[in-house]
């Protein structure tokens, strides 16, 4: 077998990049949205969790630029899918959170150059979501300030919804300029609002997601790579007892081993010799 086809064989990876909404993505408790993705893409892809919480777009770009950093990054082969989700640190008040912010301009450049990353180390052909901050409930801030610092809260907000909305939309226009999906998670929640459900609750501290955003962001970005990415697309199957079994690109995202039902139980080496996958 040649490396190509070793290649084709190796089971494709989708790599999260971002801040702690990207670590926090495999909670289990959390319904997270990573674990969505890992859901969706059963036999099909490993989906690898690279956030990083706290951290923005600067600090993610000093981490790979060291040997750590580059080799729990970026060694990695067969990568199909990179998202990358920073901004909620980045967009902090200059000067009530100097700490963590990042200018705009810095921030658009940053993720530029992560974008650049990605396809240095993946390959020109990587498909690469990015991904606005969510909004902020200002009550939610105040309320998790108030529970956390007590009476050391300020009563100051250091996150707002003007902010993040000025990096999601910073985003959005670095999208476009370099003709990548987006998800505009942003815009999407508050649109989704309505008097039963009002946005904020997706939120479960005023910033991070509750297990309700998560589900929202999950679908979502699955959404998303269906309806732009359908060379990706995995859908479940709902003809046999196979679990997403069906692909739309056999190539892009091979499934990994027989289903279970094309096993010859009376002769099973016959299913697995010179197994070709499709």
């Amino acid at each position: 077998m040649s490396s190509s086809d070793t290649t084709k064989t190796k089971r494709a990876k989708i790599i999260l990049f971002g801040d702690s909404i990207t670590q926090m993505s495999f909670s289990a408790t959390d319904c997270g949205w990573g674990a969505w993705m890992a859901d969706r893409y059963q036999r099909r892809a490993d989906v690898l969790n690279r956030g990083f919480s706290g951290y923005n777009s600067d600090w993610f770009l000093r981490f790979a630029a060291t040997d750590e950093g580059k080799t729990d990054l970026f060694d990695h082969d067969n990568v199909k899918i990179v998202t990358i989700f920073f901004g909620a640190n980045d967009s902090s008040d200059s000067e009530l959170n100097a700490r963590q912010h990042v200018p705009l301009d810095r921030y658009k450049s940053n993720i530029k150059e992560i974008v650049k990353l990605a396809r240095h180390n993946f390959g020109e052909e990587v498909n690469i979501i990015l991904i606005a901050p969510p909004p902020v409930c200002h009550e939610g801030r105040l309320q998790f300030q108030k529970e956390k610092y007590k009476e050391r809260a300020t009563g100051k907000l250091e996150r707002t919804l003007e902010l993040s909305g000025k990096y999601g939309k910073a985003l959005t226009e670095v999208a476009e300029e370099l003709g990548l999906p987006c998800l505009d998670v942003w815009t999407k929640m508050q649109d989704s609002s309505s008097p039963t459900q009002p946005w904020q609750h997706y939120l479960s501290d005023g910033l991070h997601l509750s297990a309700s955003g998560n589900k929202f962001v999950g679908k979502a970005l699955i959404d998303l790579i269906d309806d732009l990415l359908p060379e990706l697309a995995v859908l479940p199957c709902t003809q046999s007892g196979n679990i997403n079994s069906s692909s739309r690109s056999s190539v892009s995202m091979p499934r990994i081993a027989p289903w279970h039902d094309e096993i010859d139980h009376l002769q099973p080496e016959r299913s697995f010799r010179n197994l070709r996958l499709e």
